[in-house]
């Protein structure tokens, strides 16, 4: 998120109306006190985690009042790791640029509404996986092309002695 408000990029985990989430990321800027040591802010329901990613981001994590606040800024830190490691730290652009692969990653640190056993590490190579699926689709996409030129050398080569 933003200082100014603007989402970069966002997954909700537990059901809840858009409108709901949005006034709770509207509220959020109104409510934080820059240059504050904290890094939480309650309301009567509400707790807001956040941690700054670089100069021009912040890292938030919205969860209810009764959740535990140690998991909590845990999970946060882990979620901000994970934004630094595969975007440009202080780069809006570049968070929005790779917004599936930022929402890939909290898919795999919270799964379900809780907080799955993983690390920086494990995400890393969670994320650098290679799928067999994914392979054997480039391969067909190489054969489709290299069989398309080859169709065109002929009808040029037929065109030629025409």
């Amino acid at each position: 998120m933003s200082p100014t408000g603007e989402t970069l990029a966002s997954r909700q985990f537990v059901e809840m109306p858009r409108t709901r989430i949005e006034g709770l990321l509207a509220s959020f800027p109104k409510l934080m006190v820059p240059g504050q040591q904290h890094t939480t802010v309650e309301t009567d329901t509400i707790r807001y985690l956040y941690q700054p990613i670089g100069e021009e981001m912040y890292a938030v994590l919205i969860t209810s009042r009764q959740n535990n606040i140690v998991q909590d800024m845990d999970t946060l830190h882990l979620m901000a790791r994970a934004v630094s490691d595969i975007c440009d730290v202080g780069d809006q652009q570049d968070v929005v640029l790779h917004g599936f692969d930022v929402i890939l990653a909290f898919d795999e640190i919270i799964a379900q509404g809780y907080r799955d056993n993983v690390d920086l590490a494990k995400l890393r190579t969670i994320m650098e996986m290679e799928s067999h699926e994914e392979k054997i689709q480039e391969i067909i996409e190489r054969n489709k092309e290299r069989e398309a030129k080859q169709e065109l050398k002929r009808h040029a080569k037929m065109f030629d002695q025409q």
